[in-house]
């Protein structure tokens, strides 16, 4: 028959079991101020960096871009704030405070036209032509980063993914399911058709009208009913360029309600 351990044994295990979790502990402290060791150095480095490519880091946009990548990793954000020591070191926090609000100045301006929704990628050329005279050279990746500082202004300008494509929000509509799959769809050529919907998506004639009229009242879309079949095509400038109406037989026009 096995004997039970006694008081003593049991008392030899409990102490055992705090000496193994003190040496636990005591490992954990060392690995955790190594770490923060090795981090404080490495933010002292990628100070050095900055100063020394800093110019680089202000002209270069994919050099900007990696620097970014490079600070994400040790938790260091140069957009936080526009004091302190990255502000006036490189001055990013000005420039991307620059490039938002102008962003801003655009989306207003265009939202007649595609009920504010734009692509990244007009967005952007229209950036760079406002920016024609400015030293600095403006990426998408910049614009997306200034975009998301600019959340701070509550509801809209954010970026939504339709397909392949980056759209930027300025309004506080949502786009459920069906509105992404007809944006989605508007992308070859820009504009959709009833008929077109129903065909490609295999919805019915109602779930198709209702949500291309729902995009329409929301401003997203312009109607077009000026060609020879009769059909009425539903165009969303946030996927074309005003360039594609040219081969319509007439110009599309804005419905409002």
């Amino acid at each position: 028959m096995r004997r039970r351990p006694g008081i003593g044994g049991l008392q030899n295990a409990a102490t055992a079991r705090d000496h193994y979790r003190l040496l636990g502990e005591n490992v954990a402290k060392l690995k955790t101020d190594l770490l923060k060791e090795q981090l404080a150095t490495f933010r002292s480095m990628l100070e050095d960096f900055a100063r020394k490519h800093k110019n680089d880091i202000r002209k270069n946009p994919a050099f900007r871009s990696q620097f970014h990548e490079m600070c994400a990793k040790v938790g260091v954000d140069p957009l936080a704030s526009n004091k302190g020591f990255w502000a006036e070191l490189l001055g990013i926090g000005d420039f991307y405070y620059e490039i938002g609000v102008q962003i801003v100045d655009i989306c207003l301006a265009t939202r007649p036209h595609n009920g504010g929704l734009i692509s990244l990628e007009e967005l952007c050329k229209v950036l760079a032509q406002r920016r024609k005279s400015a030293r600095e050279t403006v990426s998408e990746d910049d614009c997306l980063r200034a975009i998301s500082k600019l959340k701070v202004l509550g509801n809209g300008f954010e970026v939504v993914s339709v397909g392949k494509r980056k759209l930027v929000r300025s309004v506080p509509t949502e786009l459920n399911k069906d509105h992404n799959e007809i944006l989605e769809l508007a992308q070859t050529q820009g504009f959709v058709t009833v008929d077109e919907v129903q065909r490609h998506l295999n919805w019915s004639s109602g779930r198709a009208t209702d949500a291309l009229e729902t995009l329409l009242e929301e401003g997203l879309a312009m109607i077009d009913d000026g060609h020879r079949d009769g059909r009425r095509r539903y165009w969303f400038p946030c996927v074309s360029s005003m360039s594609s109406y040219s081969g319509a037989d007439s110009v599309p026009e804005i419905k409002s309600f």
